[in-house]
């Protein structure tokens, strides 16, 4: 187990190795100047020239490359273009809203769809089946900005129980966060229900056919133990990876929700600067956003072994 530990972290360092290098190039080989965003639609040849020789730009790929790098091994990942600010500065300002997000709308979804889904398994083919699977099916149909304008509709506009936008941290308690919180983690979350909930049903009714479940339903064990303690620990392993993947994209996919109820998240400073052309930000939030990304697969491909005893590396 302690090998393939060690084998996994070495493998992400290629990885990220070669996401960056990916990261790197395709912005640097897509049209747009960032230097005459900076200076302006009048700026002369000079200026600009001025500008791209403190900014870098004129120097070879490898040598911006590498000074990048460098910096980002050292903590540095630069000075934002548009506005001076230190991008992990600017970015660390920003990621809490996104990943209490994240984290609420999975808590959310795994209480919701879990549940859904080992029952749907359970009444296989009955109307409570049926139901689970329509929803379902509604989850993946409707938009995630119709969700959320419709929440706001209902319970901000006509109601007036939540405020429609806005965003509180959890160090200003637990009722404010939750307040402002819940509706774009319900819209987001409407998404991930449907997801979980039909990968759960699809990995209980694989389990609920082995033999050892009808062994156990044969010496009288109830109905809520078979399903939620013998059945769903050995279905666990793909539920496991739907939700680790649905988290790591929450984190970096959240642009029209945080947009919607205006929260000042990852997804609106990504926005931001992928308009901007800033450079710095845009390569810093991919490059955290890839890192999170792999690091959320290798725990998940480390849980395996805590939900199925078959599995040993």
């Amino acid at each position: 187990m302690l090998t393939y530990i060690l084998k996994r972290i070495l493998s992400v360092i290629p990885v990220l190795f070669l996401v960056s290098v990916f990261v790197f190039l395709m912005l640097r080989l897509t049209p747009g100047d960032p230097a005459a965003i900076l200076a302006g639609d009048n700026a002369t040849p000079e200026t600009l020239e001025r500008i791209r020789d403190a900014m870098g730009l004129n120097e070879p790929l490898l040598t911006q490359y590498v000074k990048w790098i460098g910096g980002i091994l050292h903590g540095d990942f630069g000075t934002s273009l548009i506005s001076s600010v230190p991008v992990l500065d600017l970015v660390s300002q920003r990621v809490g809203p996104s990943i209490s997000l994240a984290v609420l709308t999975i808590i959310i979804a795994i209480c919701v769809a879990i549940p859904m889904g080992v029952i749907a398994a359970w009444k296989h083919r009955t109307w409570v089946d049926y139901l689970v699977m329509s929803f379902s099916v509604l989850g993946f149909s409707v938009p995630v900005f119709l969700v959320g304008y419709v929440l706001l509709l209902i319970f901000s506009v006509k109601l007036g129980w939540l405020p429609p936008q806005g965003f509180k941290p959890l160090s200003a308690g637990i009722a404010p966060f939750m307040e402002r919180a819940i509706l774009p983690a319900l819209t987001l979350a409407s998404i991930y229900i449907a997801l979980i909930a039909r990968m759960t049903r699809a990995a209980m009714l694989d389990v609920l056919n082995e033999d050892y479940i009808r062994t156990a339903r044969a010496k009288g064990v109830g109905d809520r133990r078979l399903l939620f303690v013998h059945a769903l620990k050995n279905a666990a392993v793909p539920i496991a990876t739907i939700v680790g993947a649905g988290f790591a994209l929450l984190i970096s996919g959240v642009v029209v929700t945080e947009t919607i109820f205006n929260i000042p998240g990852i997804g609106r400073l990504t926005v931001d600067a992928v308009l901007a052309r800033d450079y710095p930000v845009i390569q810093a939030l991919i490059l955290l956003t890839a890192t999170l990304y792999v690091a959320v697969n290798l725990l998940i491909d480390l849980s395996y072994s805590l939900f199925d005893p078959r599995i040993r590396y």
